[in-house]
């Protein structure tokens, strides 16, 4: 970790595809806060092709903006065109640090002998490192070994991933597969100068035939087994690995990076070091995993962005961490995607008017090809809402299959079970454990209103039990991701007071009753002064005031039947979190959750809904 008594001003960066952002941190009364920013275009492509460039309009921005705050012309954080580290108090800043998923990110192939075993761990390792993958290419994929071949040497990934075998085991397929490799004699998608890069993370009696058969074609380098025993992964030297050649390898070829990467310094350990550059998506999951091991919490995070849909989790005790990125589901550029996946009807059960369904195709396929616009009328923006929480829906339904326990462990196995095509284990993603709700992406973090975030969380992702909810203000979590390498104290305490927006807390008995009948019975005593209670039926919503800061003392007991997270029937006493938006006592029904299919029956029940959420007060 860091020396935090000389870490007195931070910049941050981010060099995203489009745009870099800029954020300064300081120490200010005891605490870090983050105090300004600015943006710039990215310039990695022509004409500029310089990466830096961006940087320094960015940081700019930041000093100008720091001496209109502080009245102060000297403050300088620029020098002979490089960002300035300076040790001394009242010049430049202390540490400079930086993301990027500028040039399209980290993207990556994966190989595995059983695509629900050693690949998925090889796809697990992999995201939880800020890729992409492309594809996973396995010995039980069911394609002809032509067709491995061709897919390999077209997709041109930055880097390939191997897996396969226990240790000790059979190590025929796992050589088959670095031979379909050897036969493709891929090229990377950056530098035509260049071997691609090859991490071996498979069986370790397989590492001498796999030398000889890549070492001559690719950059090989040969790591620990990410499966060592079918029980455990180990994912940990795999991704390290992929951190240090996206730096070495893919950051290297990119116009400019070569410099940035000079730039990056902080005290670590009492000495200044370079700090590498890290991919975005990873920076997000390593603050992910930092604000759950500090604070001992199980955390979800979702980003919804125009082309993808990134999902982050980490749970159970051991905090495992895990990330999907649904590459067909976003607000913009895939928004024809959602609509493939969920169907028009799911997409129009969330809307409480009649529309004529060529008027929202029309909506769609406008969004996708002019992705920057806009929604200019309520319609469009109930409509738009309605497509974010389908694609928030099955972006976390895919999470939750990927972020399963290991399938294999614990049981014998035969031969047909090894090549089947079945899923992993149970999921490990459980929402009634589920301490904090996370999200990011345009239309959750600058919805026109918290209360439209609040609802569309609750309803795609239908928490369970009692859960906090909040937004990333204005996607700070990269920075503070990889801030967090040289001060978790200083990127924990940005995160909860300057980057999380909190929205207030969901109350959800799980389990389904007659909507005659209670489903919750809430007494709340309120930071005012004023006391709620109510004895609430099934299928009702209710929002209470309760501010950021502030906690209502509850007393809380399920219908018959019905579970908080205690067990059924058990009462719980409790402190509830307020935010911007409220608590939120949500009676609507978990395993299952249903919306009715007659229009008249359930755009009613949208409307009342709404009205309670306090989202579009002008939907009567």
């Amino acid at each position: 970790m860091g020396d935090t008594q000389k870490l007195k001003r931070i910049i941050a960066t981010d060099c995203g595809s489009t745009t870099t952002k800029s954020i300064l941190i300081e120490y200010v009364d005891g605490e870090y806060r983050q105090t300004v920013r600015g943006e710039a275009p990215t310039t990695v492509e022509k004409p500029l092709n310089d990466v830096t460039k961006g940087v320094i309009n960015a940081v700019t921005e930041l000093e100008e903006l720091a001496r209109l705050k502080y009245n102060d012309k000297s403050i300088k954080f620029i020098k002979d065109d490089t960002i300035w580290i300076s040790d001394k108090e009242d010049e430049g800043v202390d540490a400079y640090v930086s993301t990027s998923s500028a040039g399209g990110g980290l993207q990556m192939m994966v190989t595995g002998v059983v695509a629900r075993m050693t690949g998925e761990s090889a796809e697990r390792a992999a995201l939880g490192a800020g890729a992409i993958v492309m594809d996973l290419i396995a010995s039980n994929d069911k394609r002809a070994n032509y067709e491995k071949i061709e897919r390999i040497r077209q997709l041109r990934p930055d880097m390939i991933l191997m897996a396969g075998g226990v240790d000790g085991g059979t190590t025929k397929h796992v050589v088959e597969l670095a031979e379909l490799v050897s036969a493709a004699d891929p090229k990377p998608r950056l530098g035509s100068s260049y071997k691609l890069p090859v991490i071996y993370a498979g069986n370790t009696s397989a590492q001498d035939i796999i030398k000889e058969t890549l070492a001559d074609k690719t950059d090989l380098i040969i790591t620990e087994n990410l499966r060592p025993v079918l029980e455990r992964e180990n994912l940990g030297p795999a991704r390290d690995k992929i951190h240090d050649l996206f730096m070495e390898h893919v950051m290297a070829q990119a116009p400019g990076y070569n410099k940035l990467m000079s730039w990056t310094k902080g005290p670590v350990n009492g000495k200044l070091k370079n700090i590498p550059i890290m991919p975005t998506p990873a920076a997000v999951g390593n603050i992910m995993q930092t604000i759950a091991k500090i604070n001992n919490i199980e955390v979800l995070g979702v980003d919804i962005g125009g082309a993808t849909t990134d999902v982050f989790s980490v749970f159970t005790e051991d905090r495992v961490f895990n990330r999907t990125v649904s590459a067909n589901l976003g607000m913009s550029y895939s928004i024809s995607n959602v609509l493939a996946t969920s169907g028009l009807e799911n997409i129009l059960r969330w809307v409480p008017f009649e529309i004529d369904e060529s008027e929202l195709l029309n909506m769609i396929k406008n969004k996708m090809i002019r992705p920057t616009t806009i929604p200019q009328q309520l319609k469009e923006l109930i409509l738009e809402q309605a497509i974010a929480k389908e694609a928030l829906k099955y972006a976390f339904i895919q999470h939750k299959e990927f972020a399963a326990g290991l399938k294999g462990g614990q049981k014998k196995r035969e031969i047909a079970d090894a090549f089947s095509q079945s899923t992993s284990g149970a999921s490990i993603v459980d929402m009634m454990s589920l301490d904090l709700l996370v999200g990011s992406g345009g239309v959750l973090s600058h919805a026109p209103r918290r209360n439209q975030s609040v609802m569309m969380m609750i309803d795609s992702f239908l928490p369970e039990g009692i859960t906090q909810l909040a937004v990333d203000s204005i996607f700070m979590m990269p920075q503070l991701g990889v801030l967090a390498e040289i001060s978790e104290k200083a990127a924990t305490e940005v995160f909860e007071k300057d980057c999380l927006i909190y929205l207030g807390s969901c109350v959800a008995p799980v389990g389904s009753i007659k909507p005659s009948k209670i489903a919750l019975s809430a007494r709340l005593e309120l930071p005012n002064g004023e006391i709620f209670e109510e004895d609430i039926p099934f299928g009702e919503v209710r929002l209470i005031p309760c501010g950021i800061d502030e906690k209502a003392k509850a007393h809380l007991k399920p219908g018959k039947g019905l579970d908080l997270g205690e067990g059924k029937n058990q009462e719980i006493s409790c402190d509830l979190h307020g935010g911007v938006v409220g608590i939120v006592l949500d009676t609507r029904g978990r395993q299952p959750f249903v919306l009715p299919n007659e229009s008249s029956v359930r755009v009613p029940l949208l409307k009342k809904w709404m009205k309670e959420f306090k989202v579009y007060p002008e939907v009567n």
